[in-house]
């Protein structure tokens, strides 16, 4: 995160001019955008010790799968098609939860009412809230929700992967609240219930870890596929982006997904990483002003982009009238009749001299054709995530006559075919798509490729009723529509009907996906106004712009909350104690002010007090450093740009950065409000990553809310309001209790060293969380250092060495502590000197 306004990258956000705007707007909004760095002991996991068992689950559940579907198979042909225990339907929804995927279960299914009859049992299972499911999924090692992409694993699977000799609760979270309050009620002593207490948090922080890796690893297994989801390029798993195609260079999965599939293909397991910011990009691209864009494909998402963003769609009609021909779709029993058809239809188009697209949906149907073509002997060009260095060449290449182009989504959006000689009397470029895509607009991309600026061209979909699409949202209608029509495997069936089926498929998931963004945005929603919130202070602190006001903001709302505590508890010692510990002051408020006072009339009588002593405080710091700093630009001339100092407060260390000249200017001065501006931005940047872990884990458990008929979302902004107040409370106590504690850290043969050192820009990508130390740790002889910028800015400046400076007179153990509390130094800051 920035330090400094120098380092920041982005401007006031103003205006924005989208470039292919449904694609941005909406396609990428279901994620989030992520700032991530690598946390404390990321590289330590358990994926490898995992694995075996992830893998030997896996295989038991594909051997039960196929037991099932057998059993499914012999039971359906004799007639019995029940739902209920020991009948057909029963079995094959037993296979289809256990491996949606299965491609002996999918042929089944293209059979004839087969898949009217696991849609009928699956509704009855499903049926008053899906109370029965639990009959269905008894006999599996875990469960697949295809359609919301989620596993989970069953009391079966809990006991294969727990292994012979181990606790049987070796994968089963323990009910901490529960131990925890029968742990209080007990007779133990003190000492033993912290003791018992720390273990069972300990206990359970390390299942929790377990369980959550179990089921990364278990959804790297079954949920993504290699070729299609990601590759492997240069032993790194790399995304490929579903829309475009492309391979997404520095995206990774989130939450150890990511971490889990290298376990699976044996590369190497990066480090794992922890959220510093997050935003979706609904609530990014809303922050403009003024906000507008352009793309070929935006009519049939006009509603969700006046809702969400408030922009209407204006179509443009286009330069000269098209003339592409559409076809009607061909729709096949199965996905190897239609690869056989897409292939010899290439052939035709060849023969005929036409140039011809191939759209598919994956790298790995892209090379499935590509050796289908390679056994026909007919040349072709690939174009897909894994060739991308060649897209240049592939698509220059891609309108000459006869050529035939195989290409995922990458050849879709934006690319723009120039057809060769001879190709527009042949009728121009021809699309072949192997499969409909989830979005209407992602075929419409592909449609329009060719036909560009008034040249002919033609489209023909091919589709099956074992594709995604088909299998999970429409292919029922079809199937029974082509079992009326008595259509036999290898026949093709092509009518407005069927097309107009398949488009409806495409709305179901439209409409699905439009859910989860909604759902995505309202729950973001509750997070931008903290983030609104912890953003202003932050700039407030990077600019300077508000920085005094806000400090005696904290100031008030720390003794404001220390007043209203120890007058509800009467503890007028406790009080005592707090004042010195929160403000490093003897407060003069007497225990009755305290128990009948006013209570706004006491808090302010304390921060008073506080900012007091805190204002004499700066004093003394301006006053004990600037001679040092007057004698550095004595000695080391004016190339010296920058000064920082440490402070400490015994528990943290920081350096304040303060510009020479400045802090020259003003006699020292521009020193405490460096040192200001230092620790609120480190503890506003610390504080708000470990709430962002929390908030995030706020959001999975109040899912649970949906069993008591409650609104999870409506929990969550209870919950995260409360948590955001705790937050911002404790920010404020820690940035009042370093500034009224801390002091330039000093041993006993002398004050400080001074370094000759320089600001450097913070590189992102090796950015550390710190607990116990902040920004700019103190050096080991815990002296002030100065910052040059004399060379290149990032590159360290070459060390000078100096004769050490005494800062100050040396502390005896019995004087006073220069931090102000009032305490002899032995029991102060010297305690461990």
């Amino acid at each position: 995160m920035s330090q400094t306004p120098d380092q920041l990258v982005q401007r006031k956000p103003h205006f924005a001019m989208v470039d292919e705007v449904d694609s941005v707007l909406i396609d990428d909004a279901r994620t989030p955008l992520i700032i991530s760095g690598p946390i404390p002991h990321g590289d330590q996991h358990e994926f490898y010790e995992l694995k075996p068992r992830i893998e030997r689950l896996v295989n038991a559940q594909k051997a039960y799968v196929t037991q099932a579907l057998n059993e499914a198979k012999k039971l359906i042909n004799a007639g019995n098609s029940g739902t209920e225990e020991g009948e057909g339907g029963l079995a094959l929804l037993r296979a289809y939860r256990g491996l949606p995927k299965n491609k002996a279960l999918i042929k089944f299914l293209s059979e004839s009412g087969v898949r009217g009859l696991l849609l009928k049992t699956e509704n009855y299972y499903m049926a008053d809230q899906s109370k029965n499911m639990p009959k269905v999924d008894s006999e599996l090692f875990f469960y697949i929700d295809e359609k919301n992409n989620q596993v989970e694993l069953t009391e079966k699977g809990i006991e294969l992967i727990t292994q012979s000799g181990e606790d049987p609760q070796f994968f089963i979270l323990p009910d901490v609240g529960t131990e925890v309050a029968e742990l209080e009620k007990s007779d133990l002593p003190l000492e033993e219930k912290v003791v018992t207490k720390d273990a069972l948090m300990r206990d359970y922080s390390v299942k929790a870890e377990r369980i959550h890796s179990v089921n990364q690893l278990l959804k790297a297994y079954t949920l993504f596929e290699i070729d299609v989801e990601y590759i492997i390029d240069e032993g790194k798993i790399k995304i490929v982006d579903e829309q475009t195609g492309r391979i997404m260079d520095g995206r990774r999965y989130s939450d150890g997904l990511h971490q889990a599939i290298e376990a699976k293909e044996n590369v190497k397991i990066e480090a794992s990483t922890q959220t510093y910011a997050t935003v979706t990009l609904q609530n990014y691209f809303r922050m403009y002003h003024k906000l507008c864009g352009m793309t070929g494909t935006a009519e049939t998402e006009a509603a969700e982009l006046w809702d969400i963003y408030k922009l209407d769609v204006v179509t443009i009609p286009t330069n000269l009238i098209a003339i592409r021909k559409d076809e009607q779709d061909l729709v096949y029993k199965t996905k190897r009749e239609k690869y056989k058809a897409v292939i010899d239809e290439i052939e035709r188009l060849r023969l005929a001299g036409r140039p011809s697209l191939v759209g598919t949906t994956s790298v790995e149907i892209s090379e499935l054709l590509s050796r289908m073509l390679k056994q026909k002997n007919i040349p072709h060009n690939v174009l897909n995530a894994k060739q991308h260095a060649k897209e240049a060449q592939v698509v220059a290449e891609a309108g000459l006559a006869g050529a035939v182009t195989i290409a995922t989504n990458m050849a879709g959006r934006g690319t723009d075919i120039k057809l060769g000689p001879g190709v527009k009397a042949a009728g121009g470029l021809a699309i072949v798509g192997t499969e409909r895509h989830e979005s209407r607009r992602v075929d419409r991309q592909l449609r329009g490729r060719s036909g560009r600026q008034g040249d002919p061209g033609s489209t023909q979909f091919f589709a099956s009723l074992e594709d995604d699409l088909m299998r999970m949202f429409g292919s029922e209608r079809i199937a029974s529509l082509m079992d009326r029509m008595g259509y036999k495997e290898g026949e093709v069936i092509q009518h407005s009907m069927i097309s107009k089926s398949i488009e409806r498929a495409q709305k179901k998931v439209e409409e699905n996906n439009f859910g989860i963004r909604k759902r995505l945005l309202e729950y973001d929603d509750v997070m931008n106004k903290q983030r609104n919130v912890v953003y202003s202070k932050r700039n407030h602190a990077l600019f300077g712009e508000r920085l005094a006001l806000d400090l005696d903001n904290a100031f008030y709302s720390v003794a404001d909350g220390l007043i209203n505590s120890f007058r509800e508890s009467a503890d007028y010692d406790g009080f005592k104690l707090a004042a010195i510990v929160n403000f490093g002051i003897d407060t003069n408020i007497t225990k009755e002010e305290l128990e009948k006072g006013n209570v706004q009339g006491i808090a302010e009588k304390l921060y008073d007090e506080a900012k007091t002593n805190y204002n004499r405080k700066v004093v003394d710091v301006a006053a004990q450093t600037f001679p040092i700093i007057k004698n550095i630009r004595k000695e080391q001339g004016m190339h010296i740009e920058n000064v920082a100092v440490p402070f400490t407060d015994g528990r943290k260390s920081i350096q304040a950065l303060a510009n020479m000249e400045k802090t020259l200017a003003s006699e020292g001065a521009e020193l405490p409000n460096a040192l200001e501006r230092s620790i609120t931005l480190a503890l506003i940047d610390d504080s708000w990553k470990e709430h962002l872990r929390a908030m995030d884990d706020l959001r999975h458990s109040v899912q649970t809310a949906g069993y008591e008929q409650k609104d999870p979302l409506v929990i969550y902004k209870i919950e995260a309001f409360s948590a955001f107040k705790q937050m911002d409370d404790q920010v404020n106590k820690e940035i009042v209790g370093f500034l009224c504690h801390c002091a330039i850290p000093v041993e006993d043969n002398n004050a400080g060293k001074i370094k000759e050192g320089r600001e450097q820009k913070t590189d992102m990508s090796k950015m550390r969380q710190r607990k116990e130390e902040f920004a700019g740790a103190t050096t080991g002889n815990g002296g002030p250092e100065y910052i040059s910028n004399e060379n290149d800015y990032n590159e360290p400046s070459p060390a000078i060495k100096q004769e050490p400076i005494r800062a100050e007179p040396k502390i005896g153990r019995n004087d006073a502590c220069p931090c102000g509390s009032g305490k002899k130094f032995k029991n102060c800051h010297g305690k461990d000197a």
